[in-house]
């Protein structure tokens, strides 16, 4: 057993990395995710600060967010990424397209372990952010791809799909659909994480897809709008 696997059983799997911005704000967190309905864990707690921590540190040099204050960070990543844990709690695999710097899927991978996140994201600089998250925060259910969405295959996913797919703000709903729907298992769903979404945008969607569920998304401490929208295919498809 290397020193290494020895540090890390001997702290419960706790990364070691400080977190001396966030800290400040651990209170908030462990209030905002029991609102959220999510077990406040110290484990939890940890690893969502040392995530956040590694966020900071990366965005001096690499820019991967325009969010920079320690607060925000909080609010509008680490909570407005687990609004959507009352859908995800139950999944098995979940595919975070456009993820960006990891969000939603680092977040709902560290809360829940039994979760598999594939994160697809093509910006080197992003994609090799969260493979050094990977790695900080022993998250062995997270695979990230550094790949555009549209090439990523369903056989390359276990099952030939996953049980869900999410985005954050990534694009139209139609683009979303077309980028993502071919990952999807047969019986799956597509989670739009938007602002106030139109009818018109709605209304595009493509042939054989349709909303099943428009929920409000209440981000704890944070006036924010958010809306998840639940995608699936048309039962006469």
């Amino acid at each position: 057993m290397s020193q290494l696997t020895a540090l890390f059983n001997m702290t419960n799997k706790t990364p070691a990395r400080p977190c001396v911005a966030l800290s400040p704000y651990s209170d908030e967190l462990a209030e905002g995710m029991a609102a959220l309905g999510i077990e406040p864990t110290a484990e939890r707690l940890s690893r969502l600060l040392a995530f956040g921590e590694l966020l900071l540190k990366w965005n001096r040099a690499y820019n991967l967010t325009a969010i920079r204050e320690p607060k925000e960070i909080i609010t509008r990543h680490l909570l407005d990424s687990l609004t959507v844990w009352p859908w995800a709690k139950s999944l098995r695999t979940l595919a975070d397209i456009g993820s960006g710097a990891g969000f939603p899927g680092i977040p709902l991978a560290i809360v829940c372990p039994s979760l598999t996140v594939h994160s697809i994201e093509a910006v080197g600089k992003k994609a090799g952010f969260q493979q050094q998250a990977k790695i900080e925060l022993w998250l062995n259910n997270l695979n990230v791809m550094q790949r555009r969405a549209e090439t990523v295959r369903p056989a390359e996913l276990p099952d030939g799909g996953v049980e869900a797919v999410i985005s954050r703000a990534f694009s139209s709903l139609a683009d979303f659909v077309r980028l993502a729907g071919g990952l999807v298992a047969e019986n799956g769903a597509l989670y739009a994480m938007k602002g106030a979404p139109s009818e018109a945008e709605i209304a595009a969607l493509p042939a054989g897809w349709r909303i099943e569920a428009r929920h409000c998304l209440s981000i704890p401490n944070c006036g924010d709008a958010r809306h998840l929208l639940v995608v699936r295919r048309s039962l006469l498809a």
